[in-house]
């Protein structure tokens, strides 16, 4: 019993060093992403195309923050507040939603599965932490704007962009950079090409924000500061 004991407690260590291990390269080296292992082999097309973070559209890069976690320079890779918001309301019984951070949908998407589970949940929180410990927000956000999901096929600012203006991501105007930030999270549902008027309420949301609140983008490094 007891070597039996002692390989699941090692199996479980490597598990763990591995993505402690691999967040460490991925400082230099641009990540795989597991999502899109899954998506082909199941036999999907995904399409992505990497670019540095320095070649994708200022506006495009404030809009997916201020969509998605207008936090971000804030916190240290999980957000406390919106947690606590999210636990009020499942104890007063109001319909689940979820509190993930930019850095969480990174480890999620490099490492986990898609399903929500408090297992999940529970292994992302110490893993974000130690992301934003050892990766600059700039990289995180790299990692993010290369690996997320904007349509069926297309995983990645880049992908997106050809597929949705026929256009690079560093070339979008200003209206394009935002519709294609706010198909996030749901580019199921969402298209950036034709956004639908409650997509395009979303994008007169989060314009109006980036001009009231410039503070949202101060760790970030040039030119992604307004």
């Amino acid at each position: 019993m007891r070597p039996i004991l002692k390989a699941l407690g090692a199996v479980m260590v490597t598990v763990v060093l591995i993505p402690l291990i691999l967040t460490l390269a991925y400082g230099v080296k641009d990540p795989p992403s597991l999502a899109i292992w899954r998506r082909q082999a199941d036999g999907d097309t995904v399409v992505q195309t990497w670019i540095p973070l320095t070649e994708m559209s200022p506006e495009l890069v404030r809009g997916v923050i201020m969509a998605e976690d207008a936090r971000f320079c804030l916190h240290w890779g999980i957000d406390l507040r919106q947690m606590r918001l999210v636990v009020k309301e499942a104890i007063a019984g109001e319909a689940p939603r979820g509190a993930s951070t930019i850095t969480m949908q990174v480890i999620k998407n490099l490492f986990l599965w898609p399903e929500r589970s408090y297992l999940r949940k529970a292994i992302e929180v110490p893993l974000a932490l130690w992301m934003d410990l050892v990766l600059s927000k700039d990289r995180i956000l790299e990692i993010y704007l290369n690996t997320a999901q904007f349509t069926g096929s297309a995983y990645g600012v880049e992908a997106a962009a050809q597929q949705a203006f026929g256009r690079s991501a560093a070339d979008l105007t200003r209206d394009e950079a935002l519709a294609l930030a706010t198909v996030l999270p749901a580019p199921a549902a969402r298209n950036a090409a034709r956004p639908s008027k409650r997509q395009r309420a979303v994008i007169a949301h989060v314009e109006r924000e980036l001009d009231r609140a410039p503070w949202v983008f101060t760790c970030l490094a040039a030119p992604f500061r307004p």
